[in-house]
């Protein structure tokens, strides 16, 4: 029986929290305060706190910690930055969280290979940081500055994305410990492989729900020679959407395309005082060399202005690339600013890139009249973008509108061949759209949780529900 369909006994259940204590000593807390920061993330749904917080320190820490849980069937959570949209990450049946935030070692660098090794708890940024004087870097930038076990387990993606992939394209392998407490290795570092089953594939965007990851193995790149960035703001939406459309069917290779609308520059404008035009606008960023960057922008130059696009004003200085998109990324919380103490629902549609445009137009014309702000952004050079509901919390009558758009945004993006969630992950808040999305491959995504956790002990109630195992 899953741990959903039968109460837990209570005396085990601390048997096995005492024996969590005497494992990690003061790295094991039940401390209200910790819990409850562990128990929420950036998310409108409701925060539910675990029983006890770990910090577990070697991936050995981890299996010993797991096979006490398996003992005593104590839920697991694993938790890296607390930056998760879907409720990835909230203790709905209890049990222990296991902060991450310590395993935070870079293993090796492998310069020749383009690859490195690094512990669960890393974050993107502190990878960078490392990997700059050696000429490398990793482009996964969902934004946030998330740990990179974290950004694994929900197959992260953001603004890198329409040149460099996901991390489904560039996690190379993973270290994992599994629902019994077994440490396993799901490939080695080599560019391909055909031996055996894809378990890399498997376990990155599994949201926890199969194993934790301890160590990831990542893809690397060399910094470009030159990189440069630039916004437009356009005459309209339809027509900053048609230069994305245009400009990726003509194979212009720019490395980011993102979409603000001109609700989502009006806020940028007033959080980050950046004095942009309010307009619908794309922020791009061209890497390459010399030449071939000045041919990407003369290219995307004149596919704007075809499309009523205005001028291009430039950041060409790595300080100046850096503040404009650290206003694009802060373009979340500059949304929330528009009303304090506000609650942020942002969707996470995306579609294929000949339907992007249909779709986001149709979805404006939703937002029209709202009783809320609703501001779009989006990673549009690969088809995905967001609509970030800013929602008063004592008024549930807006919970529900947005509740309906959302609805009608989601049945519009499959209804064109897409999906619920480009780079957010399931958690608690797409679970009926994913039965929506993938039918009754649903299923054999239920036969394979329970035969890796048979007792439905990782993070439970996430991605997939589990109905009661005949007897």
């Amino acid at each position: 029986m899953s741990i959903e369909s039968e109460a837990r006994p209570r005396a085990d259940f601390e048997t096995g929290l005492a024996a969590l204590a005497e494992l990690l000593g003061e790295r094991f807390t039940r401390n209200a305060a910790i819990r409850e920061q562990h128990g929420k993330a950036e998310t409108y749904h409701a925060a539910r706190t675990p029983d006890a917080v770990i910090f577990p320190r070697s991936t050995e820490e981890v299996a010993a910690a797991v096979a006490i849980c398996a003992r005593h069937a104590i839920p697991i959570i694993a938790y890296g930055a607390g930056t998760s949209l879907e409720g990835n990450i909230t203790a709905i049946h209890g049990g222990v969280c296991f902060d991450m935030t310590s395993m935070n070692r870079i293993v090796t660098v492998n310069e020749a290979d383009l690859d490195c090794t690094v512990e669960a708890g890393v974050t993107r940024e502190a990878l960078n940081l490392h990997l700059r004087d050696k000429g490398l870097f990793f482009p996964i930038d969902p934004g946030a500055n998330a740990t990179l076990g974290g950004m694994a387990s929900t197959r992260a993606s953001g603004t890198n994305a329409v040149r460099y992939g996901t991390m489904r394209e560039n996690v190379l392998a993973l270290k994992v410990v599994t629902p019994e407490g077994r440490i396993i290795t799901t490939a080695r570092r080599a560019r391909k492989s055909a031996a055996g089953y894809d378990l890399t594939r498997l376990f990155v965007g599994s949201e926890g729900t199969l194993g934790i990851a301890t160590e990831v193995t990542l893809r690397l790149y060399g910094i470009p020679e030159t990189i440069s960035a630039a916004v437009c703001p356009f005459e309209s939406l339809q027509g900053a959407v048609d230069t994305v459309v245009q400009a990726i069917q003509l194979g212009v290779p720019m490395a980011r395309i993102e979409l603000l609308d001109d609700v989502q520059i009006d806020a940028v404008n007033r959080w980050a005082g950046t004095g942009l035009a309010v307009r619908n606008t794309l922020f791009f960023e061209f890497h390459g060399s010399e030449a071939h960057v000045r041919e990407q922008v003369e290219t995307v130059r004149a596919i704007s202005a075809d499309n009523g696009g205005g001028d291009f004003s430039w950041a060409s200085t790595t300080e100046e690339r850096n503040r404009l998109w650290k206003a694009r990324h802060q373009a979340y919380y500059a949304a929330l600013n528009l009303r304090p103490g506000s609650t942020g629902w942002s969707t996470d549609v995306c579609v294929p890139i000949s339907r992007l445009a249909e779709c986001i137009v149709a979805t404006k014309a939703d937002l029209a009249g709202i009783a809320m702000p609703a501001p779009i952004v989006g990673h549009v050079g690969d088809g995905n973008f967001h609509v970030t509901f800013v929602l008063d919390p004592e008024r549930p009558e807006e919970f529900a509108e947005a509740r309906r758009i959302n609805a009608r945004l989601v049945e519009r993006a499959l209804a064109m061949g897409g999906t619920c969630t480009g780079e957010h992950g399931v958690g608690l808040g797409k679970i009926d759209w994913l039965e929506a999305e993938h039918g009754e491959a649903v299923e054999l995504m239920r036969r394979i949780k329970r035969a890796i956790d048979p007792a439905n002990i990782m993070n439970p109630g996430k991605i997939l529900r589990l109905p009661p195992d005949p007897a």
